[in-house]
């Protein structure tokens, strides 16, 4: 069993749950669909892994006119998810988190494929940005391996896109994530068998432009005199270790996690397999199935990024994407306490960092978000039945509601929306970036629609309840800090089932503000909340002391 986390962070576990726990996590990548089923020990916190299942499905393969998922490929995938699915709970795993990256993400209806595979197998996957994939890769690399709190460069080359990493063992300085892989590139680039040498010059030269972006914002973050050691996980790198192991120690060893090899390795192979073809390299010993397919395309994309790096070497890891999957969920679910609070914090350090970027008012998004929250809270069972997952979202749309006056005052609901929508909100998945989109989107002017295109954009009847339900108490949040001046101390509701009645009291910071125009607000607000809960409103201002239970 190997640690989760260097000890550097201080692990704890923060639940008392004596047993392990097993969970399977899917990995819908551009090439292949990934599964790893782990055994937690919730102690430690540690995991180890029970089993690992893969099928080369090949989502990248889309229509090359429209660019769409073709439905024999989405056919096979769901059939591999179904078997997962059934090994998975062979295994005894009592949870499956599947993620979906950058082939379903890019394709015109990958959402509409989502929406298949929940409809069919009851499996809910996240859609997750490359930003997002990056801080996952991040995490799953730092429970396989220690960094020593030394500077890390990490590599993931997948079947569509290619992410850089810097971290130290805490938070990662830079995550970045390209539109260059193994199976695109293969399928846009390369026509010839074996490869000619102009689509091999073409294809460097591509890979490196591609890839000088996030080169240069990765070393931007590197301090003077830092050295980092390059790390690579996944199929591409995996494949090279292997081939490169063989004819050099005769055998593959048991693990791949730690195996290093040099550039110049890699440029002897790249020369190699650029004189092959298909057949000739599908016969290399070692050589995955399919994978001939598509490593010389990975092989350049590695090649030229350790070349603008200015790296000699790189060392393997076994652990990639779906096991930072896995401590994603560890993390969110209370198993995983570290020093910084780091990675539990991402959600709240992304949407105050978007906050800045867009000069929100922070001490007004604050009371806003406070007021949301206390009306989330004291509803809850009476009104509503959401949990801590969407009162999270109800905050961060509370602290971004206002982000659209960063374009304009004029219609500034819509403009928060798409902010919210096309910003790198990392921690969440594309379905909860959505719901805080458009919960911004509603805190004001019409209620959701179903002719609005972005509540159209919700695929499922429960998020779109919950939007509904949580703008219409942002909505009443708003308006009891209509000044912006923080006029209103505290509230306390009181719901009278028998007479479907909702009493707000009104606490005002000073005892001689009449708060005029918050009640003037709530009232003009109120019809959307009264409408969504079947209740009437009521609000009364109070002179007394806020009590303490408010």
């Amino acid at each position: 069993m190997v640690n989760l986390i260097s000890s550097s962070w201080e692990s704890v576990s923060t639940q008392p749950v004596q047993q392990h726990r097993i969970i399977a996590a899917i990995d819908m990548g551009t090439n292949s669909l990934h599964m790893v089923v782990v055994k937690i020990d919730p102690t430690l916190p540690a995991f180890s892994i029970i089993s690992r299942e893969k099928e080369t499905v090949r989502l990248g393969d889309r229509n090359i006119t429209t660019g769409e998922l073709k439905p024999e490929v989405m056919a096979k995938a769901i059939a591999t998810l179904r078997r997962f699915q059934q090994a998975a709970k062979t295994a005894n795993a009592e949870t499956l988190i599947a993620v979906a990256t950058s082939a379903v993400r890019e394709a015109p209806n990958g959402k509409d494929f989502l929406h298949q595979i929940e409809t069919e197998l009851g499996l809910s996957v996240d859609l997750i940005s490359g930003q997002e994939e990056a801080r996952r890769i991040y995490l799953g690399v730092l429970s396989g391996m220690e960094f020593h709190n030394q500077p890390h460069l990490i590599i993931d080359i997948g079947g569509g896109s290619t992410e850089l990493i810097l971290g130290d063992s805490q938070e990662p300085r830079t995550l970045t994530s390209t539109k260059v892989g193994a199976v695109r590139l293969t399928s846009e680039l390369i026509t010839t068998d074996p490869i000619s040498h102009v689509e091999f010059q073409y294809l460097q030269a591509y890979a490196r432009g591609m890839l000088e972006r996030s080169v240069e914002e990765v070393l931007a973050n590197l301090k003077f005199g830092e050295s980092p050691r390059l790390i690579g996980t996944s199929g591409t790198i995996e494949t090279i270790a292997m081939i490169h192991a063989r004819e050099k120690l005769g055998t593959v060893p048991s693990t791949l996690n730690g195996y290093q090899f040099t550039l110049k390795d890699l440029k002897e192979w790249v020369n190699r397999l650029r004189r092959m073809t298909n057949v000739e390299r599908s016969a290399i010993p070692g050589m995955p199935e399919k994978r001939s397919e598509v490593i010389l395309a990975g092989a350049i994309i590695l090649q030229e990024a350790m070349t603008l790096l200015g790296v000699e070497s790189l060392t393997a890891c076994s652990r990639a994407l779906r096991e930072g999957v896995i401590v994603d969920w560890m993390l969110s679910n209370g198993l995983i306490e570290d020093r910084l609070r780091f990675q539990s914090s991402i959600r709240q350090r992304s949407v105050l960092k978007q906050a800045s970027k867009y000069q929100v008012n922070l001490d007004y998004s604050d009371r806003v978000a406070t007021f949301a929250l206390s009306l989330f809270d004291q509803t809850q069972g009476l009104l509503h039945h959401w949990g801590s997952n969407e009162r999270g979202l109800l905050w961060a749309a509370a602290m971004l509601h206002n982000c659209g006056h960063h374009i304009s005052h004029s219609s500034h609901h819509k403009h928060s929306y798409y902010l919210i929508r096309n910003s790198e909100l990392l921690g969440y998945n594309e379905t909860e970036i959505e719901i805080i989109a458009n919960l911004a989107r509603y805190h004001r002017k019409s209620p959701p629609k179903k002719k609005h295109e972005n509540f159209r954009n919700l695929l499922s009847k429960e998020h779109r309840q919950a939007v509904c339900q949580l703008s219409a108490l942002l909505r009443l949040a708003v308006a009891l800090d209509r000044r912006q001046i923080g006029a209103i101390s505290g509230i306390k509701c009181d719901y009278y089932p028998q007479f479907q009645q909702f009493n707000l009291l009104i606490y005002p910071s000073r005892p001689d503000d009449d708060c005029a125009l918050e009640l003037w607000s709530l009232d003009f607000k109120k019809e959307v909340f009264e409408n969504e809960f079947g209740v009437k409103l009521v609000t009364h201002l109070e002179r007394n002391l806020l009590p303490q239970f408010s």
